[in-house]
């Protein structure tokens, strides 16, 4: 129960401080829709999204009024895609679901997607390979890959495979700088039960439906933060700890109340603090508030783990059901301090690559220039997906080889998914080893049965 005061701090956070429910998120099952002809499945999975998460859309703006909270996306996440594939064409199949999340409203759809980080079927290649075209004919479908786990290590066959997959689909949307890769993850350790996109998908182990609740509030922490400067980090941790139980609270009110009212069970709240390019609403922001001139500057990494931890334990004590990512967010096209420190210099991919041991996810909404091979992105995500499998965490890529840019221009997308200037690579080549192959072993500490 909340007393007058909490809800009045409440009110504060979502008038003052941009504390706002980032989405509400439907996973579907849709292995039932995998039996019938191949020719069938794409009405089957046009009927069944449509079915299920026909008043998803209404219902968040409905609670959005009654409340007063702020609900800024209504999405759906799917069985992954290649899971049902079978012999059917994978680009009409996510034409497909691009028809049904417009029917129903909702901003995006996640999960045509595909788990290949022991090997490949014939079905998960063929999603892989048609992911440039089926993101440069859709507009809401976001893909994601999973390439490498502790437990099986990383498939370095599927990673190779992404880094041509990455420049193809940056090719296919040359006019709008390579706008199809920011739909597009590649995962080491992806978690099943993620509201947020790109990455979203409905896992195996998930029922026929559920409710998801991604709550973000970097402008409540950070103005929480304002209270106590030149405090210890002691207090500083405790400072972020029951700022993030508040904001988890509001996550649980809101998924409770959907999954009541649409009768599908409530998943999880991910309490990830999930920036915008909107002043006020920066993760980078928040380690500046603890001290940092600039972030990216020595000292970032270690700001960025004491953030990431606090509010993973203030969101454990609000809800038995945190889930999905939960804790910071760096995407640098999406956080407007993240933009203005790659633009001075201070970030670099080599810190951000540092950063991502510690944080939610990984290199997030990085643009690159557009002459970056192939064997470079590849080599890029075999150190991420390296990071996450030794750590034991979720880690991620998403990057953008933004074709005709180099360093010095900007890659524009608008909206959340905002803008960013181009970063420099290494120019040395990383051909013959992405050439090898094969698959690097899953780490000694992987052996746990």
């Amino acid at each position: 129960m909340l007393n007058s005061n909490e809800i009045l701090q409440t009110l504060r956070m979502i008038d003052q401080n941009k504390l706002d429910v980032r989405t509400i998120t439907m996973g579907i099952s849709l292995l039932d829709c995998a039996c019938g002809t191949p020719e069938g499945l794409y009405d089957r999975v046009y009927d069944r999204i449509t079915a299920q998460a026909r008043d998803l859309v209404k219902t968040g703006e409905t609670i959005e009024r009654e409340f007063g909270i702020p609900i800024v996306n209504k999405r759906i996440s799917i069985t992954p895609a290649a899971l049902i594939l079978g012999h059917a064409d994978p680009v009409r199949l996510a034409q497909a679901l691009d028809r049904a999340a417009k029917e129903v409203g909702v901003n995006f759809l996640g999960g045509f997607s595909a788990l290949v980080h022991k090997a490949m079927t014939t079905a998960d290649e063929a999603l892989i390979r048609a992911i440039p075209e089926a993101l440069a004919t859709t507009d809401v479908v976001c893909s994601s890959v999973n390439v490498g786990t502790t437990k099986a290590g990383i498939n370095m066959d599927a990673v190779k495979l992404m880094g041509q997959v990455i420049k193809q689909a940056a090719e296919r949307t040359r006019d709008h700088d390579g706008f199809a890769c920011a739909k597009l993850v590649v995962f080491a350790n992806a978690v099943e039960d993620n509201p947020f996109m790109a990455g979203a998908f409905h896992g195996v182990g998930e029922g026929n439906a559920t409710i998801n609740v991604g709550v973000s509030g970097p402008g409540v922490v950070k103005a929480a933060l304002e209270e106590c400067k030149g405090a210890p980090f002691d207090v500083v941790a405790e400072t972020i700890k029951r700022t993030a139980f508040k904001i988890t609270r509001v996550g649980q009110l809101v998924a409770q109340e959907a999954s009541r009212r649409l009768n599908v069970p409530f998943g999880i709240v991910d309490l990830s603090l999930a920036p915008t390019p909107t002043m006020g609403d920066s993760v980078a922001h928040i380690l500046e508030e603890m001290g940092l001139e600039v972030t990216g500057t020595h000292g970032t990494t270690a700001a960025l783990a004491l953030l990431n931890d606090a509010v993973k334990k203030g969101g454990v004590m609000a809800s038995s059901h945190v889930g999905g990512l939960s804790g910071a967010f760096i995407p640098v096209s999406e956080d407007i301090g993240m933009i203005d420190a790659a633009n001075a210099g201070v970030l670099s991919l080599e810190k951000l690559e540092a950063m991502t041991c510690v944080c939610s996810v990984g290199l997030d909404m990085i643009a690159i220039p557009g002459d970056t091979s192939a064997e470079t992105i590849s080599a890029i995500i075999a150190d991420e997906a390296a990071i996450g499998m030794i750590n034991q965490k979720t880690t991620a890529v998403r990057i953008i080889p933004a074709p005709g840019k180099t360093v010095g221009d900007h890659v524009v997308f608008g909206g959340l998914l905002g803008e960013a200037p181009i970063i420099p690579v290494h120019k040395e080549s990383s051909k013959a080893f992405i050439d090898r192959g094969g698959r690097i072993p899953a780490p000694i500490h992987s052996l746990r049965n």
